[in-house]
């Protein structure tokens, strides 16, 4: 990924969708006017930020890429497998119970949350479709990157092996321990390889991002770039639930189809 700054606004781009006519963006926690916790980009309504703080962050954002709100749409996400296509009709509302989006409409912006689950980027060039999904240790284990390819497939008519799918920062395996509950239950989802997950003195750690990748490949997506951040390894330009102990931001995944 390529590091940006425009406006005060730190944010990463995938190098894999240079020149598709797409905007995209991978926000960091730099450039807002959150405190605390919360500093600075906040982009989450409900982690206990000042509400105006959220706003300004949420005006920068949209002026920085051209857009107003109501050319954008969310979800609000539940850890589950549900994705939805979206078009202009759903500008400025949030999609109550989802997971995933996905849209083939111009000039609407797709925007998500996050603060160490995997954003997951999903971009068809043969048809101009693209879409974002959650995909937390429970959505993947519920099916939630099978389903948002299998939702190219059936809304759109892409071919997995068209698809090109970035995965962005998220927790990574060297801070990501989990209990033996977890490893079975994503392992029930499909074949869980040996190697994303590491046994150590202290207990297991599942290579989410690694998951999610041989998930997409299962399912016959081949272009697939990573990010290779660590959320909480890096708390000094992400957000991270486990790194700080719950109480903290969300930072922005956006993107869009140019008009």
């Amino acid at each position: 990924m390529r590091r940006e700054s425009a406006n005060g606004i730190v944010f990463y781009q995938f190098e894999g969708l240079d020149g598709a006519g797409l905007t995209h963006a991978v926000l960091t926690r730099l450039g807002g006017v959150s405190q605390g916790p919360f500093a600075t980009l906040n982009l989450g309504h409900t982690v206990g930020d000042d509400l105006n703080a959220v706003q300004e962050n949420h005006r920068r954002v949209f002026a920085l890429f051209g857009v107003d709100r109501g050319q954008v749409v969310s979800p609000y996400q539940v850890h589950s497998a549900h994705i939805r296509f979206v078009g202009r009709e759903h500008g400025g509302t949030v999609q109550n119970g989802t997971d995933g989006l996905l849209t083939t409409s111009p000039g609407l912006m797709l925007l998500f949350r996050f603060a160490d689950c995997v954003p997951l980027l999903l971009w068809d060039p043969v048809h101009r479709a693209v879409g974002l999904a959650h995909a937390g240790w429970r959505g993947v284990a519920g099916g939630v990157v099978r389903a948002a390819v299998e939702a190219f497939v059936r809304h759109i008519g892409s071919r997995p092996e068209d698809l090109w799918a970035g995965i962005g920062p998220a927790i990574g395996p060297c801070c990501y321990q989990v209990g033996p509950e977890v490893v079975a239950s994503v392992a029930q989802a499909f074949s869980l390889r040996p190697d994303l997950v590491h046994h150590r003195a202290d207990g297991l750690y599942l290579d989410l991002p690694g998951v999610v990748r041989a998930e997409l490949e299962a399912q016959g997506v081949r272009q697939i770039e990573t990010s290779g951040i660590c959320t909480a390894c890096r708390t000094d330009e992400w957000f991270s639930h486990r790194a700080e102990g719950g109480r903290t931001g969300r930072f922005g995944v956006l993107v869009m189809l140019d008009r």
